[in-house]
Parts: structure tokens; C-alpha cells; sequence
């Protein structure tokens, strides 16, 4: 496969179709990472590829066995890991990606709420304080009570200290206001988290995993603070450091007054180098089946006069050029070219005066015999010949 001539022959739905599969592929590792499904997911792209090069390369009795148990494989796969792929499939918000959905109004409570939780805290009080963004958490949390209030420390203490029937649970902040208390967030799957993890952290973890909220964690164990987003955990070391944390995630997801220009470009920079490495699994991967993809080029060739008589001279057309459609696999189309294609146009039967002549496929010399011809334009030529007259031979 000449992978030259394929990235030569790029078009716009190539590039649009790379860029499309990147943004997918980049998402289904946030949303996989960690998770008992991402192992799967990596032996079944594992699985696609050598499906892949086996096709290409002509394994008749692999692709065949392949082609009878993918299916199979696909189905399995969606039955184990049927809880996986629901959470990702609720975590695709339309609205998150046109920015119709946006913060509260006012930062105020922020420090109320940070002060609040660091009080929390001191007094080795578990607490768990989600903070709502762009993904509404309404279907993400189970369970708990209306309530309207600023999310200060008196609130927040009155609501986790031990005696409070709404201890147990999270309270959720929307707008800078308290709307939900006593719910319960969806618990991670993910392996490999510190074993002194409970209950609090894994749902922490778990709802950020889901969506973008951020969630505050105050560990009973350890009167410490964490902050939770993206499926990351964060240490906090003071309440300055996580009000400022927070007035970031507010002013995120009201788009910040950024333009629209410098919107692409932040998201651009962040995770950069998965983003790259996205783009670069994508992009081989496309390379691999594009050798497989039928595909058509046209080709402006000259054609090639050939047995004109002697006595006769070609007035018009004198240089005829053919526009040629072709057919085949793009790992031999994306080779052809003015160079390797020719048409001949025998002329033994021309005559003086305008004669016409149909132009046929067996009249195109081909590179390969698995590249077929489409269309000839013209496919019809008329030619105005002149006769030569010899001299008079002088007695």
C-alpha cells in the first residue's frame, strides 16, 4: 500500500471523518479510563486491528473467522458492561457542548462554602458538597430532600453534623444555592483506588467520572479536604486554595466571557498530549482501512494518435485529451496518474474529411488490472483530416 499516495489524496470528508473518530476516541478514554470496561475495550480495538490487517493483506481464513465472531464478541461485551455503557451514555450532554447552560449569577457564596467545609473539617465531620456545572446531576443522584439555601458554614455544618437525619448524604449547589440535601452519588468502578478510600470518596469519584460537576470531599477519618473533577482527585491544603478552585469552576462553566476563538484554543491545550495521541491512533487507524475503501479518481489524460497515413494530415483536434473516471481500492487508485495511464487511439482507418471515432475502454492501458474505468469523456471524437497531395514529378 503506498501510504503516499493515499495522504496525496486526502479529501475534506478524510480530514472531517479523522477529526470526527479523534473527538470520539479521546472521550471514550476519559469516560473508560479506569473502569473494568476500558481493559475490554482496549483487547477489542486490539481485535480490530489485527481483523484489520488480516483483511488487507488477504487472510481469507482469519477474516472469515473473524467476520463470524465479532458479532458474537459485540453483543457479549454489551451484556457484561451493560452498567459502563449506560453511565457514558447519560454523561453525553447535548446541551454541555453549546453552552446553553450556564452558572449562577453572584461568586459570594463561594467563601462560605469553603470556610464552611475546612470548618467541617477541623471537627473531623464527613461531607460530601457537589457542585453543579454545565451537566445537570439530576438523573446522575438518587434519593434527597428540596431545600433553598446559601451554602454557608452554619448551613453546611447544621446539615452533616452527626445528629441531622440529612447527614448522610451529599448536598448538591446549583446556582450558588443549596437545592438538594441527603442524596446519593453513583459509586466508581474504577480499580486501583487508595485502599483508606470509603464510601464518600468512591461516590465523590464516581459522579465526577459521570459528569463535570465538582465535588467536595471532607474525610471524618482524616479532617481533610479533596476536591474531585474530570475523574481526578485533588488534595486541598486551606480554604483560600479551594475558593479559589471553585470561583474557577464557576467562571468555567459560564464560559468566562472568553470568545469564541479562545474557547477552542484553551480546549485545545488541555490534555493536550492525549488529544495528540488520539489523533495518532485515529490516524493510523484510518491509514489501514483506507487502503480497503473504494474509491474513484478522474484523470485528465492526453490521448495518443497512432497509424495516421501518410497521406493524410490531422487538421483538428491535434493534441485530444480525455477526462477518464476510475473505480478500484483506494490503495490502488490513489496510485494512478497522467504518467501511468495511457490512451491510444488507432487512426489506420481514417480518411480526408471529418470522420468520428467512438472511444472504448479497450482503448485505456491501466497500471493494474484491479483498477476498472467509469466513465470516458468525450467518448465520441471527431477529426477533420486533410490529403496530401504529392508534386508533380518534372519530365
Amino acid at each position: 500500500m503506498n501510504i503516499v499516495s493515499i495522504i496525496s489524496n486526502l479529501r475534506i470528508q478524510d480530514i472531517f471523518d479523522i477529526f470526527l473518530m479523534t473527538i470520539l476516541v479521546y472521550h471514550l478514554y476519559l469516560w473508560f479510563w479506569g473502569t473494568k470496561a476500558f481493559k475490554a475495550l482496549v483487547g477489542l480495538v486490539a481485535l480490530g486491528m489485527v481483523f484489520t490487517v488480516a483483511k488487507s493483506w488477504g487472510l481469507f481464513l482469519t477474516t472469515w473467522v473473524f467476520q463470524i465472531l465479532w458479532q458474537v464478541l459485540v453483543i457479549l461485551l454489551i451484556i457484561l458492561f451493560q452498567s459502563e455503557i449506560r453511565q457514558v451514555l447519560e454523561k453525553v450532554n447535548p446541551l454541555r457542548f453549546f453552552g446553553l447552560r450556564s452558572g449562577g449569577n453572584s461568586e459570594s457564596w463561594v467563601d462560605g462554602l469553603s470556610n464552611g467545609a475546612f470548618a467541617l473539617a477541623s471537627k473531623k465531620i464527613g461531607a460530601l458538597i457537589v457542585l453543579e456545572r454545565q451537566d445537570l446531576v439530576d438523573e446522575l443522584v438518587t434519593g434527597g430532600l428540596d431545600l433553598e439555601a446559601v451554602p454557608t458554614g452554619e448551613v453546611l455544618m447544621s446539615i452533616f453534623q452527626k445528629g441531622s437525619p440529612l447527614h448522610d448524604g451529599a448536598v448538591v449547589v446549583k446556582g450558588g444555592k443549596i437545592k438538594k440535601v441527603a442524596c446519593y452519588l453513583p459509586l466508581s468502578s474504577r480499580e486501583g483506588l487508595p485502599e483508606q478510600w470509603g464510601t464518600r470518596h468512591r461516590a465523590g469519584l464516581g459522579l465526577s467520572e459521570r459528569c463535570d460537576a465538582w465535588v467536595v470531599v471532607v474525610s471524618e477519618e482524616k479532617g481533610s479536604v479533596s476536591l474531585m473533577h474530570g475523574g481526578q482527585n485533588a488534595p486541598i491544603a486551606d480554604h483560600v486554595q479551594l475558593g479559589r478552585l471553585l470561583r474557577q469552576a464557576t467562571v468555567t462553566s459560564k464560559g468566562s466571557g472568553q470568545g469564541i476563538g479562545e474557547k477552542l484554543v484553551s480546549a485545545l491545550r488541555r490534555r493536550f498530549r492525549l488529544k495528540l495521541a488520539a489523533l495518532a491512533f485515529v490516524s493510523i487507524f484510518w491509514l489501514l482501512l483506507a487502503g480497503q475503501q473504494n474509491f474513484e479518481v478522474s484523470l485528465k489524460v492526453p490521448l495518443e494518435l497512432k497509424n495516421v497515413p501518410t497521406e493524410l494530415k490531422l487538421l483538428d483536434p491535434t493534441n485530444p485529451e480525455l477526462q477518464i473516471t476510475l473505480r478500484g481500492l483506494r490503495k490502488d487508485a490513489s496510485t494512478l496518474n497522467p504518467g501511468n495511464v495511457r490512451a491510444q487511439l488507432d487512426l489506420t482507418l481514417a480518411k480526408w474529411g471529418r470522420r468520428t471515432f467512438r472511444i472504448t475502454r479497450d482503448q485505456i492501458t491501466l497500471p493494474t488490472d484491479k483498477i476498472s474505468i467509469v466513465k470516458i469523456k468525450p467518448s465520441v471524437l471527431k477529426f477533420k483530416f486533410k490529403e496530401l497531395r504529392s508534386s508533380p514529378a518534372k519530365g
